[in-house]
Protein backbone atom coordinates (compact mmCIF):
# COMPACT_ATOMS: atom_id res chain seq x y z
CA UNK A 1 0.00 0.00 0.00
CA UNK A 2 1.14 3.08 -1.07
CA UNK A 3 -0.02 6.54 0.08
CA UNK A 4 0.60 10.14 -1.11
CA UNK A 5 -0.85 13.42 0.19
CA UNK A 6 -1.51 15.64 -2.49
CA UNK A 7 -2.72 15.93 -6.20
CA UNK A 8 -0.07 15.99 -9.07
CA UNK A 9 2.71 16.48 -6.16
CA UNK A 10 6.60 15.58 -7.23
CA UNK A 11 7.39 14.77 -4.06
CA UNK A 12 5.90 10.86 -3.44
CA UNK A 13 5.56 10.95 0.38
CA UNK A 14 4.15 7.31 0.82
CA UNK A 15 4.42 4.15 2.86
CA UNK A 16 4.06 1.20 1.09
CA UNK A 17 2.33 -2.01 2.43
CA UNK A 18 2.35 -4.80 0.15
CA UNK A 19 -0.50 -7.95 0.62
CA UNK A 20 0.26 -11.20 0.24
CA UNK A 21 0.32 -12.53 -3.13
CA UNK A 22 -3.39 -13.76 -4.43
CA UNK A 23 -4.70 -12.38 -1.38
CA UNK A 24 -6.40 -9.16 -2.57
CA UNK A 25 -9.42 -10.71 -3.92
CA UNK A 26 -13.08 -8.85 -3.50
CA UNK A 27 -13.90 -9.83 0.04
CA UNK A 28 -10.57 -8.23 1.19
CA UNK A 29 -11.29 -5.26 -0.97
CA UNK A 30 -14.69 -5.15 0.28
CA UNK A 31 -13.68 -5.21 3.91
CA UNK A 32 -10.47 -3.08 3.41
CA UNK A 33 -13.30 -0.50 1.92
CA UNK A 34 -15.82 -0.30 4.57
CA UNK A 35 -13.54 -0.40 7.60
CA UNK A 36 -11.58 2.66 6.39
CA UNK A 37 -15.25 4.27 5.76
CA UNK A 38 -16.10 3.71 9.46
CA UNK A 39 -12.60 5.16 10.45
CA UNK A 40 -12.75 8.21 8.36
CA UNK A 41 -16.62 8.61 9.66
CA UNK A 42 -15.33 8.24 13.53
CA UNK A 43 -12.30 10.31 13.11
CA UNK A 44 -14.23 13.15 10.94
CA UNK A 45 -16.91 12.98 14.11
CA UNK A 46 -19.79 12.22 12.11
CA UNK A 47 -20.24 9.35 14.41
CA UNK A 48 -20.24 9.17 18.11
CA UNK A 49 -18.79 5.73 18.35
CA UNK A 50 -17.35 2.92 16.05
CA UNK A 51 -19.47 1.30 13.80
CA UNK A 52 -19.37 -2.33 15.15
CA UNK A 53 -20.16 -0.29 18.30
CA UNK A 54 -23.45 1.50 17.05
CA UNK A 55 -24.23 -1.61 15.25
CA UNK A 56 -24.10 -3.49 18.19
CA UNK A 57 -26.20 -0.58 20.16
CA UNK A 58 -28.69 -0.46 17.89
CA UNK A 59 -29.24 -4.49 17.73
CA UNK A 60 -29.17 -4.36 21.43
CA UNK A 61 -31.93 -1.54 21.40
CA UNK A 62 -34.67 -3.50 19.25
CA UNK A 63 -34.44 -6.68 21.24
CA UNK A 64 -34.88 -4.51 24.58
CA UNK A 65 -37.81 -2.82 22.75
CA UNK A 66 -39.17 -5.91 21.87
CA UNK A 67 -38.49 -7.42 25.34
CA UNK A 68 -40.67 -4.42 26.89
CA UNK A 69 -43.21 -4.93 23.93
CA UNK A 70 -43.98 -8.28 25.16
CA UNK A 71 -43.62 -7.97 28.53
CA UNK A 72 -46.69 -5.59 28.28
CA UNK A 73 -49.08 -7.90 27.25
CA UNK A 74 -48.56 -9.70 30.85
CA UNK A 75 -52.11 -9.35 32.56
CA UNK A 76 -50.81 -9.29 35.98
CA UNK A 77 -48.01 -5.88 36.00
CA UNK A 78 -48.77 -3.33 38.24
CA UNK A 79 -49.73 0.18 37.20
CA UNK A 80 -46.26 1.89 38.27
CA UNK A 81 -44.18 -0.76 36.40
CA UNK A 82 -46.36 -0.46 33.29
CA UNK A 83 -46.14 3.31 33.64
CA UNK A 84 -41.93 2.66 33.80
CA UNK A 85 -41.60 0.23 30.91
CA UNK A 86 -43.70 2.75 29.02
CA UNK A 87 -41.13 5.56 29.60
CA UNK A 88 -38.07 3.17 28.64
CA UNK A 89 -39.82 2.47 25.51
CA UNK A 90 -40.17 5.75 24.61
CA UNK A 91 -36.45 6.51 25.29
CA UNK A 92 -35.16 3.27 23.47
CA UNK A 93 -37.30 4.45 20.52
CA UNK A 94 -35.70 8.01 20.26
CA UNK A 95 -32.58 6.13 20.46
CA UNK A 96 -33.58 3.78 17.43
CA UNK A 97 -35.33 6.83 15.56
CA UNK A 98 -32.09 8.84 15.87
CA UNK A 99 -29.34 5.77 14.57
CA UNK A 100 -31.93 3.82 11.72
CA UNK A 101 -31.28 6.46 9.07
CA UNK A 102 -27.68 6.36 9.65
CA UNK A 103 -27.36 2.55 9.91
CA UNK A 104 -29.86 2.21 6.82
CA UNK A 105 -27.52 4.28 4.69
CA UNK A 106 -24.45 2.31 5.82
CA UNK A 107 -26.17 -0.73 4.79
CA UNK A 108 -27.37 0.60 0.99
CA UNK A 109 -23.35 1.66 1.13
CA UNK A 110 -22.28 -1.97 2.06
CA UNK A 111 -24.91 -3.47 -0.44
CA UNK A 112 -23.78 -1.31 -3.06
CA UNK A 113 -20.05 -2.05 -2.87
CA UNK A 114 -20.82 -5.76 -2.65
CA UNK A 115 -22.90 -5.77 -5.65
CA UNK A 116 -19.80 -3.76 -7.28
CA UNK A 117 -16.98 -5.88 -6.08
CA UNK A 118 -19.23 -8.49 -8.04
CA UNK A 119 -19.09 -6.95 -11.11
CA UNK A 120 -15.58 -5.29 -10.94
CA UNK A 121 -13.38 -7.68 -9.14
CA UNK A 122 -10.55 -6.02 -10.71
CA UNK A 123 -11.83 -2.24 -9.36
CA UNK A 124 -8.92 -0.19 -9.20
CA UNK A 125 -9.94 2.97 -7.61
CA UNK A 126 -12.58 3.89 -4.75
CA UNK A 127 -12.80 7.30 -3.52
CA UNK A 128 -14.47 8.75 -0.08
CA UNK A 129 -15.51 12.01 -0.14
CA UNK A 130 -16.38 14.15 2.96
CA UNK A 131 -18.50 17.28 2.84
CA UNK A 132 -21.53 19.42 1.53
CA UNK A 133 -20.73 18.07 -1.71
CA UNK A 134 -18.55 15.77 -3.85
CA UNK A 135 -17.89 18.84 -5.70
CA UNK A 136 -16.85 20.50 -2.55
CA UNK A 137 -15.54 18.19 0.18
CA UNK A 138 -13.45 19.05 3.05
CA UNK A 139 -11.46 15.98 3.04
CA UNK A 140 -10.83 13.52 0.26
CA UNK A 141 -9.48 9.90 0.37
CA UNK A 142 -8.65 7.87 -2.69
CA UNK A 143 -8.10 4.24 -2.23
CA UNK A 144 -6.27 2.68 -5.28
CA UNK A 145 -6.00 -1.48 -5.82
CA UNK A 146 -3.42 -2.83 -7.75
CA UNK A 147 -4.15 -6.31 -8.33
CA UNK A 148 -1.63 -7.81 -10.40
CA UNK A 149 -3.86 -11.06 -11.69
CA UNK A 150 -7.46 -11.50 -12.32
CA UNK A 151 -9.67 -11.63 -9.64
CA UNK A 152 -12.27 -14.13 -9.05
CA UNK A 153 -15.96 -13.13 -8.39
CA UNK A 154 -17.02 -13.63 -4.85
CA UNK A 155 -20.56 -15.07 -5.63
CA UNK A 156 -21.65 -13.20 -2.54
CA UNK A 157 -19.64 -14.71 0.10
CA UNK A 158 -17.89 -11.67 1.83
CA UNK A 159 -16.38 -13.37 4.45
CA UNK A 160 -13.94 -12.05 6.69
CA UNK A 161 -10.58 -13.44 6.55
CA UNK A 162 -6.83 -12.48 8.23
CA UNK A 163 -6.02 -10.87 5.21
CA UNK A 164 -8.96 -8.43 5.44
CA UNK A 165 -8.18 -8.02 8.97
CA UNK A 166 -4.74 -7.74 8.37
CA UNK A 167 -4.88 -5.21 5.63
CA UNK A 168 -7.50 -3.16 7.11
CA UNK A 169 -5.17 -2.51 10.64
CA UNK A 170 -2.34 -1.66 8.20
CA UNK A 171 -4.07 1.00 6.24
CA UNK A 172 -5.80 2.58 9.41
CA UNK A 173 -2.65 2.68 11.26
CA UNK A 174 -0.76 4.53 7.80
CA UNK A 175 -3.66 7.05 7.67
CA UNK A 176 -3.33 7.43 11.51
CA UNK A 177 0.46 8.21 10.94
CA UNK A 178 -0.26 10.66 8.24
CA UNK A 179 -2.70 12.79 10.18
CA UNK A 180 -6.14 11.49 9.06
CA UNK A 181 -8.96 13.12 11.17
CA UNK A 182 -6.36 15.58 12.71
CA UNK A 183 -8.36 18.14 10.83
CA UNK A 184 -12.14 18.35 11.05
CA UNK A 185 -15.17 20.79 11.41
CA UNK A 186 -18.25 20.66 13.83
CA UNK A 187 -21.63 19.56 12.65
CA UNK A 188 -22.83 16.55 10.43
CA UNK A 189 -21.44 15.88 6.65
CA UNK A 190 -22.01 13.43 4.07
CA UNK A 191 -19.95 11.01 2.63
CA UNK A 192 -19.94 10.13 -1.19
CA UNK A 193 -18.77 6.88 -2.49
CA UNK A 194 -17.20 7.15 -5.81
CA UNK A 195 -15.45 4.46 -7.96
CA UNK A 196 -13.83 4.47 -10.98
CA UNK A 197 -15.10 2.01 -13.85
CA UNK A 198 -15.03 1.13 -17.34
CA UNK A 199 -17.87 3.86 -19.13
CA UNK A 200 -19.85 0.17 -20.00
CA UNK A 201 -20.03 -0.31 -16.18
CA UNK A 202 -23.53 -0.69 -15.60
CA UNK A 203 -25.07 -0.40 -12.04
CA UNK A 204 -27.88 1.75 -12.16
CA UNK A 205 -29.30 0.45 -9.14
CA UNK A 206 -26.98 1.99 -7.17
CA UNK A 207 -24.57 3.58 -9.40
CA UNK A 208 -24.68 6.82 -12.02
CA UNK A 209 -21.74 8.70 -13.88
CA UNK A 210 -20.05 11.51 -12.32
CA UNK A 211 -18.37 12.91 -15.31
CA UNK A 212 -17.86 16.54 -13.46
CA UNK A 213 -16.38 15.48 -10.28
CA UNK A 214 -13.32 18.02 -9.61
CA UNK A 215 -12.73 17.96 -5.95
CA UNK A 216 -11.22 21.41 -4.18
CA UNK A 217 -7.50 21.41 -5.07
CA UNK A 218 -6.57 22.81 -1.88
CA UNK A 219 -7.80 19.86 -0.03
CA UNK A 220 -4.61 17.44 -0.38
CA UNK A 221 -6.25 13.78 -0.64
CA UNK A 222 -5.18 11.10 1.72
CA UNK A 223 -4.49 8.02 -1.16
CA UNK A 224 -4.09 4.75 -0.42
CA UNK A 225 -1.99 2.21 -3.03
CA UNK A 226 -2.74 -1.72 -1.94
CA UNK A 227 -0.40 -3.86 -4.06
CA UNK A 228 0.37 -7.89 -4.12
CA UNK A 229 3.48 -9.39 -3.59
CA UNK A 230 4.75 -11.69 -6.70
CA UNK A 231 2.41 -10.01 -9.19
CA UNK A 232 2.37 -11.75 -12.25
CA UNK A 233 2.43 -9.56 -15.45
CA UNK A 234 0.20 -9.01 -18.07
CA UNK A 235 -2.98 -8.70 -16.98
CA UNK A 236 -4.92 -6.15 -19.24
CA UNK A 237 -6.79 -3.24 -17.82
CA UNK A 238 -8.60 -0.56 -19.69
CA UNK A 239 -6.88 2.13 -20.63
CA UNK A 240 -7.03 5.58 -18.67
CA UNK A 241 -9.50 7.46 -21.32
CA UNK A 242 -11.98 3.81 -20.68
CA UNK A 243 -12.41 4.87 -17.37
CA UNK A 244 -14.83 7.59 -15.62
CA UNK A 245 -16.25 7.97 -12.01
CA UNK A 246 -19.21 6.66 -11.23
CA UNK A 247 -21.02 7.73 -7.59
CA UNK A 248 -23.15 5.74 -5.36
CA UNK A 249 -26.63 6.83 -5.09
CA UNK A 250 -26.50 6.22 -1.17
CA UNK A 251 -25.10 8.99 1.11
CA UNK A 252 -24.28 8.64 4.35
CA UNK A 253 -25.32 11.79 6.48
CA UNK A 254 -23.40 12.41 9.84
CA UNK A 255 -25.17 12.32 13.09
CA UNK A 256 -25.91 16.02 14.65
CA UNK A 257 -23.74 14.70 17.72
CA UNK A 258 -25.08 15.96 21.49
CA UNK A 259 -28.51 15.42 20.74
CA UNK A 260 -31.05 13.18 21.25
CA UNK A 261 -33.10 12.58 18.32
CA UNK A 262 -33.04 13.67 15.07
CA UNK A 263 -35.68 15.51 13.11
Amino acid sequence: MKTVEGEGSSEKDYTEIYAAADTLDGSVIFHTVNDVLGFVLYMHQQIPSTVQDMSIEFDTMHAEYRQLEGALRETEVKGSLRRKRVSRMREIKLGIRRLEKFMSALSNIQNALKMMINELPNVETVILAIGASPLRPQHVYRLNFSHGTSVPRVVDDFARSKAADGLSRKAIRTLISKGAGSATYPGPHRLFLLIEAPSSFNQSMHFLPKRDFRHNKKVLPFKLFFKCRNQHQGVVRPSSDDLILFQCRHVIKGLAMNTTADE
